[in-house]
């Protein structure tokens, strides 16, 4: 199995960007997703910026894929977007409509997890246009991706979203703006304040969802490192880790010697967990609420 690295969610400011992807380069890492997914108002790092990038990291023998934004709202959106599709060194990842628009029967792209896709139908359609890579939604369960498996019928590589705090949502509206009683359009950038979001905690004192700018995430960190034999029994060949402010690249590490046999699940999952910045979750791939936590041999 491969190890992804998904693209950063949050407001780095750009020379920690840099840093970060200078360390990457020497992670385990097979693949790795860049560029901005959340947010178009995030201008401290330019396309060209992501370019230079996503070069040195290619250098470096990782394979590097341009994410696009997972909601597309305005005309500047587009530009930006038919930038990126133009370009014919690195492979996109769409997670829109717009983009699929752009990138179907054109070129070959990835399916991102923000795509609705829960068929093998709708898998086939999408492996049609020219998807190679399909990322499954965050939600998708063991057993809905086992049928997804068994009733497709073209072949593509499945990656999993296996470490980090899922993407659920993305509204119009900025959540952290309105937390600081300002406007979307006069945000004052305050999501770079939070490194990692900010955690809602609901009425009974339990951690409920973190929000990141327009977008909503979950307040736990989503661990399927003990997991590892039943997704790749449902085909999964890709396991994505989405980064945080820190400690991102250790849990690399950790998942990459579990894969090279020289740590247990249970070792490998208790150091992840001490790693995180949340408490754990693995609810969604059991088909129970997200949040909650399996026990140690659930599949």
């Amino acid at each position: 199995m491969k190890i992804s690295l998904g693209p950063i969610f949050y407001f780095w400011p750009k020379d920690k960007v840099i840093r970060f992807y200078d360390e990457v380069c020497r992670a385990p890492v097979d693949i790795v997703y860049m560029g901005e997914v959340v947010c178009a108002r995030r201008h401290e790092m330019r396309v060209e910026d992501w370019f230079d990038i996503a070069r040195n990291l290619a250098s470096s023998g990782k394979e590097v894929v341009l994410s696009t934004l997972a909601l597309t709202e305005t005309e500047a959106d587009l530009r930006r977007l038919r930038l990126l599709a133009e370009n014919t060194e690195f492979t996109l990842e769409a997670n829109d409509m717009s983009a699929l628009g752009l990138l179907a029967r054109n070129r070959p792209f990835v399916a991102g997890p923000h795509l609705n896709c829960y068929s093998g139908q709708m898998l086939d359609w999408l492996t049609e246009l020219g998807a190679r890579r399909w990322v499954a939604p965050v939600d998708c369960s063991g057993q809905t991706l086992r049928a997804i498996q068994k009733s497709r019928t073209s072949r593509g590589e499945i990656e999993f979203f296996t470490w980090g705090r899922a993407p659920l949502a993305l509204s119009a509206r900025c959540f952290t703006a309105r937390h600081h009683n300002l406007q979307k359009d006069h945000c004052e950038y305050r999501c770079a304040d939070d490194p990692d979001g900010m955690t809602v905690i609901a009425q009974d004192g339990q951690p409920f969802v973190n929000l990141n700018g327009i977008q909503t995430q979950t307040a736990q960190v989503v661990n399927l490192v003990r997991q590892l034999d039943a997704l790749a029994e449902a085909g999964v060949s890709v396991l994505r880790v989405s980064p945080q402010s820190r400690n991102t690249l250790e849990v690399v590490d950790t998942l990459s010697a579990l894969l090279k046999g020289s740590i247990s699940a249970e070792a490998a999952w208790q150091r992840c967990c001490e790693l995180q910045v949340a408490p754990p979750c693995d609810g969604f791939w059991s088909g129970r609420p997200g949040m909650t936590v399996a026990a140690a041999n659930a599949q």
